[in-house]
């Protein structure tokens, strides 16, 4: 049975109380914030809901804090440049929202404060030494425990669409995280006795190479790695899973247009990553703040997809459901 209430971090230590947020600020001072992301909004804003986070601990755009934008509207390869642009700034904090913007900062400075939000395994990737004691210029919150979620995914598929022999899995390579969770799905696919059939999308423009290719290998249902170039283009991608007619597991943002999606509430995550900020700048070094962790993740069904594929979802299935879409 899948755990469903709120997240809980696990090695949230100290930072569950944020101190008011006047203390340890240096009067009349104006920090600077650095942002290092892909969207500069989507559905939900999740930036928004950061900056949002930041206002009710005190930190106002304009008044003791500005915020430098550097995005890649989902064009990974141009994170490096972006990332030395902002590094050059010297701000007091960098924010980034996925592996390959952390590991983009990484490259160019050892030294700035960055705050990671929605990681993946951070300690395999190399961003950190540890959960408890991440060590070094970066700490912030972790998107799953490990890449052990691509697993999870493949189960509930299979679950969910019992007859499913063959499986098509779309990724974009450029994103790290994505490889390693492509690769603990297509393990599980293998215990499952379950066909793997993986494809490529780099940008929008390869979208409908894929799903043409998913017929000729005869895949019986999708499952997508959430990637922020599939969440820039997301309605894209929706209007192509309507018309494959393929069962779906994939992000929330397509929950509307797909069968099934398993994921921590992003929400949560992005208004945690406001009390990291907070804290650095208040003069906590990010190698003692330990990484937090997800121990709740939420499984969502469309029923109205299913009844609209011909599907009957398995009652143990329904059981798990932390939401059901009517």
């Amino acid at each position: 049975m899948i755990s469903r209430r709120a997240f809980v971090a696990s090695l949230a230590g100290g930072l569950l109380a944020a101190p008011l947020a006047a203390e340890g600020q240096q009067v009349g001072r104006v920090f600077r914030i650095g942002i290092l992301g892909n969207l500069r909004t989507g559905k939900p804003d999740l930036w928004g809901i950061f900056i949002e986070g930041l206002r009710d601990l005190g930190w106002v755009e304009g008044k003791n804090m500005v915020i430098e934008w550097r995005i890649s509207e989902g064009r990974y390869e141009r994170l490096p440049a972006l990332a030395a642009e902002l590094a050059a700034l010297k701000p007091d904090v960098i924010v980034v929202p996925a592996n390959q913007n952390a590991m983009a900062v990484q490259q160019v400075t050892r030294t700035i404060p960055v705050v990671m939000i929605e990681v993946t395994d951070p300690v395999g990737s190399g961003l950190v030494a540890s959960f408890a004691r991440p060590g070094g210029n970066m700490t912030g919150l972790a998107a799953s425990v490990s890449p052990e979620i691509g697993g999870k995914w493949m189960e509930l598929l299979k679950a969910a669409v019992p007859r499913m022999s063959r499986v098509a899995i779309l990724w974009n390579p450029g994103n790290p995280a994505s490889l390693l969770q492509l690769n603990e799905g297509k393990t599980v696919a293998r215990s499952l006795k379950v066909q793997v059939q993986t494809l490529e999308a780099r940008g929008p423009e390869d979208f409908e190479r894929a799903f043409a290719a998913m017929p000729r290998e005869r895949a019986g249902a999708l499952l997508i790695v959430g990637d922020g170039m599939f969440t820039l283009h997301s309605q894209r991608l929706a209007s192509l899973v309507v018309k494959s007619r393929l069962p779906t597991m994939g992000p929330r943002n397509i929950i509307d247009s797909s069968l099934m999606c398993y994921q921590t509430r992003s929400e949560n995550l992005w208004r945690r990553g406001a009390t990291y900020v907070d804290k650095i700048l208040k003069g906590a070094k990010p190698g003692d703040l330990p990484i937090e962790q997800p121990t709740t993740f939420e499984l969502v069904l469309n029923l109205k997809t299913a009844k609209a594929l011909g599907l009957t979802i398995p009652p143990s299935v329904l059981a798990q459901a932390d939401e059901v879409i009517q």
